[in-house]
């Protein structure tokens, strides 16, 4: 036998163990998920365990605010609103996202659509605002609006959260 053929041997057998070491390494072991919790069937439950959850009250909707915030990112919004028995009276905002530019809205753009269950607003380029209480909260939310922020802006406004009780917003 020739002395260089072991040696050949050899590397080709230690490189075919290192292949299989690599592959085995890659190889993702199967999980196998916990059992799904059953979800409760709230028509089999006992109405006392039902009666807990109540729906918000349908009343008109009445908030006056002239607010405004801004956070340590420099993300910054400020609103004027004048909201009577669900009738949108004076409306106006601005948000103001770092690096990317800003959005205006004022109530000469838009039309009142709808009273309850929420206030909306909406104007001829497909643009809406949708007005909401939630406990002491109101939130106002923009929909279908990057026509009326810089380029690229609206991919990042958030919805402005009034405090009802202060009538400050963040």
């Amino acid at each position: 036998m020739h002395p260089a053929r072991p040696a050949i041997a050899y590397r080709r057998l230690l490189a075919a163990g290192v292949a299989a070491v690599l592959l085995g390494a890659c190889a993702t072991p199967q999980v196998t998920p916990p059992p799904a919790e059953p979800v409760p069937d709230l028509a089999t439950q006992p109405p006392a365990s039902r009666e807990r959850l109540k729906p918000m009250p349908l009343r008109p909707l009445n908030l006056r605010t002239d607010c405004q915030f801004s956070d340590d990112a420099g993300y910054s919004a400020s609103a004027q609103l004048d909201i009577e028995q669900s009738d949108v009276r004076a409306f106006f905002a601005t948000v103001s996202v770092p690096r990317r530019g800003a959005c205006r809205f004022e109530l000469a753009d838009f039309r009142q659509v709808r009273k309850q269950p929420h206030v909306e607003l909406r104007a001829a380029d497909g643009c809406s605002i949708h007005v909401w209480e939630q406990g002491e909260q109101i939130t106002v939310a923009f929909a279908g609006c990057a026509s009326r922020c810089d380029r690229g802006t609206f991919d990042y406004v958030w919805p402005i959260l009034v405090d009802r009780p202060s009538g400050r917003c963040h």
